[in-house]
């Protein structure tokens, strides 16, 4: 292994003045081995905020024998692009998987080929959607390190006190579902106290597209479809869902003021009928209002079939690191089946010390998935959040992903931001979704420039 070369040994000193100083680490970057006490290896982009996370790092730091510096803080893009185009990055980086392929047709990531074949990793143990989104020009760039599923989440109290059932919040059928938002929708004069049903936008376009029969972009991830009839259609429908709430002023106002991670959360507050939802929430509620009358559902397309969209994190190797060989084995060790099983215990532990139920674990591997189903998580006892387990475990099979794309984030924020101009009244559906067509199949055909 070559020696660390004098910019890295600056940057080794820097970083461990900053340990001293008690200075953020967030800025240091790549590796340096410490077994002969010369370097460390870094990470960007991965958390230690619960038992899960803790235990899978010691499990990689046992297994590759150096020390790993974790760099805790959310992905910082900018800070990411100076490091690669300065040739002293991170070694690992997790990062939401929609990126990806904007960062890899860059040429800022490495292509995971050669890893997975050095290491023996078996990609038939990981979800196909995953890996479908971390792959880009027929070359994979990450391993999942999260798998996000999407249900609905219902307030149970609201339901029984205005006689509805769960079926009635069906999505399948946006009549019926417009009739129980105005049923539930609740103002104190000319103030929204009470959201009936959240569509969840502009977070969740993509899924409403997705159960209206259409999609945003093609497969190849080369042609957008932001405004295809579907989508105009899906837009128009989900922000009128908005207007008749009171607009997005103060549909927005009120999201704002929820204590999502408190035990006063819009649940036990009553001021919220139900929404779509990330798998995460089921766990924020569980540990901290495990009381939550919750109700829950598969979202389904207009067929009627559930649809689930699918998104995450992944772990990453950049381009320039001189520890590719390090970040392939930390990459394996983090993603493998036995360092999630070991973490989910680890988790369950915790749960059952803060006497909130253990909701399980989804994790991008499927293998540890069924683990997790059938070895580690046990009914609580808590009804509904037993539930929302049950079904979380099911749905995972069933998910679609958006295509990567050499444009990355640029494409997202295409349609993001025609959405917004909907809910601001600015444009109508066709006409903010028109614009977004041509500004993302340009950022589409400048990022694919010379990649035909």
């Amino acid at each position: 292994m070559a020696a660390p070369s004098p910019q890295r040994t600056r940057r080794r000193l820097t970083c461990v003045t900053a340990v001293y100083g008690l200075l953020s680490l967030t800025a240091c970057g790549g590796v340096s081995l410490t077994g002969d006490g010369s370097s460390t290896f870094t990470t960007m982009g991965y958390g230690l905020g619960d038992a899960l996370a803790g235990a899978r790092m010691d499990e990689a730091r046992k297994a590759l024998g150096i020390e790993i510096q974790v760099n805790e803080g959310s992905f910082d893009e900018q800070q990411f692009l100076s490091s690669v185009a300065a040739d002293d990055p991170p070694d690992v980086v997790t990062m939401d998987r929609a990126k990806i392929g904007g960062y890899a047709s860059r040429g800022a990531l490495l292509p995971l080929d050669a890893c997975v074949k050095k290491e023996g990793i078996d990609l038939g143990e990981y979800r196909d959607t995953a890996l479908a989104e971390a792959t880009f020009d027929g070359k994979l760039y990450g391993l999942p390190n999260s798998y996000d599923s999407r249900i609905m989440l219902i307030n149970g109290s609201l339901l029984r006190k205005h006689g509805l059932t769960p079926e009635d919040f069906d999505t399948a059928d946006w009549g019926k579902l417009e009739r129980i938002t105005r049923k539930l929708v609740k103002f104190d004069g000319d103030k929204l106290s009470r959201i009936g049903f959240d569509p969840k936008i502009p977070e969740f376009f993509p899924m409403w597209v997705e159960a209206n029969g259409g999609s945003l972009i093609s497969e190849d991830g080369r042609t957008a479809t932001v405004n295809s009839s579907e989508a105009v259609e899906a837009l128009a429908y989900t922000s009128h869902l908005l207007r008749i709430q009171g607009g997005w002023g103060k549909v927005k106002a009120l999201r704002d003021s929820f204590d999502m991670f408190g035990s006063k959360n819009q649940f036990t507050r009553e001021q919220l009928g139900g929404f779509p939802m990330e798998d995460w929430y089921v766990n924020v509620l569980a540990q901290n209002s495990p009381e939550t009358d919750l109700v829950t559902a598969p979202f389904k397309d207009r067929r009627g079939n559930p649809v689930n969209w699918t998104t995450g994190y992944s772990f990453t190797i950049p381009k320039g690191t001189e520890y590719a060989d390090e970040a392939c084995a930390f990459i394996k060790t983090m993603t493998s089946a036995r360092t999630w099983e070991i973490g989910a215990r680890a988790k369950q532990e915790e749960a059952k010390e803060a006497g909130g139920p253990y909701v399980g674990d989804f994790t991008g591997n499927a293998v540890a998935d069924r683990t997790i189903e059938k070895r580690i998580w046990k009914p609580s006892g808590n009804e509904p959040f037993d539930r929302a387990t049950r079904l979380l475990f099911d749905v995972q099979a069933d998910g679609f992903s958006v295509p990567a794309n050499a444009a990355g984030s640029e494409f997202t924020s295409a349609w993001q931001k025609a959405v917004n101009r909907v809910l601001s009244g600015q444009q109508s559906p066709k006409e903010a979704l028109d614009q977004a067509q041509k500004q993302a199949q340009s950022v589409l055909d400048i990022a694919n420039q010379g990649k035909r």
